[in-house]
């Protein structure tokens, strides 16, 4: 009687060399950008600043793309080269204008709109974290000189079709720029305040056959830069 043979059936067994692996799945598409995860990347830029590990015109730049990104893609090589574990670093110790982190989330954009009319924001009112400014035939004034500064940063986005936005800060803050005119003017006269705890206004936008304008409102500055903690 013929023994079976246990060779041939592992070899029947196995798998047959060369045969095609199955496909890798398909990556996801790319995640949207949240405002939540906007100010996270901007956390981590404002950080960077103050450690001087980028430029004050290098965080300009990058500030302006953040609140430009749309998908998370766009952020992660914004701070590729930067420590995300800096911002618990000892040297990140509590600053002015910084509200608790569970509120910034929750925090909505203010969002000023003037279509073939006017819209106006100044007096004592609490600045939000972002601004979106939109201007078509029309005008927006917005007077930061008296307002309440609760976070550091803030971020202005403005937007002027064949119209103007006008912004006035107060001569003790950081105003910056990464807007762009098309056919239009962006005129930002950019501040350094001698203050590094003062607070920071980034611009961003464009302007297409219209204006957008802002700079220091002569002889008016903040009395105490930390009155809206």
């Amino acid at each position: 009687m013929e023994e079976p043979s246990f060779e041939k059936h592992s070899l029947e067994k196995r798998p047959q060399q060369g045969a095609p692996e199955p496909a890798p799945a398909p990556a996801p598409p790319a995640l949207r950008a949240s405002d939540a995860d906007r100010d996270r990347f901007a956390d981590i830029l404002r950080d960077a600043l103050a450690h001087g590990r980028i430029t004050a015109d290098e965080h300009s730049e990058r500030i302006g793309a953040v609140y430009r990104a749309k998908t998370l893609g766009e952020l992660e090589p914004l701070v590729s080269d930067l420590p995300e574990a800096g911002r618990a670093g000892p040297a990140a110790s509590a600053r002015p204008y910084e509200t608790p982190a569970h509120t910034l989330s929750a925090a909505p954009a203010e969002n000023l709109v003037a279509v073939f009319g006017g819209a106006v924001r100044k007096g004592r009112w609490r600045v939000s974290r972002r601004t979106n400014a939109f201007a078509l035939f029309g005008g927006i004034e917005i007077d930061l000189t008296e307002a309440l500064f609760e976070q550091r940063e803030i971020v202005i986005n403005a937007t002027a079709i064949f119209g103007g936005v006008e912004i006035r800060v107060p001569e003790n803050v950081t105003l910056r720029s990464t807007g762009t005119g098309i056919f239009g003017g962006f005129d930002v006269k950019t501040v350094e305040a001698p203050d590094p705890d003062a607070p920071v206004v980034s611009l961003t936008g464009f302007a297409v056959f219209g204006g957008v304008d802002a700079k220091p409102k002569r002889g008016k500055r903040l009395k105490n830069l930390r009155a809206g903690l």
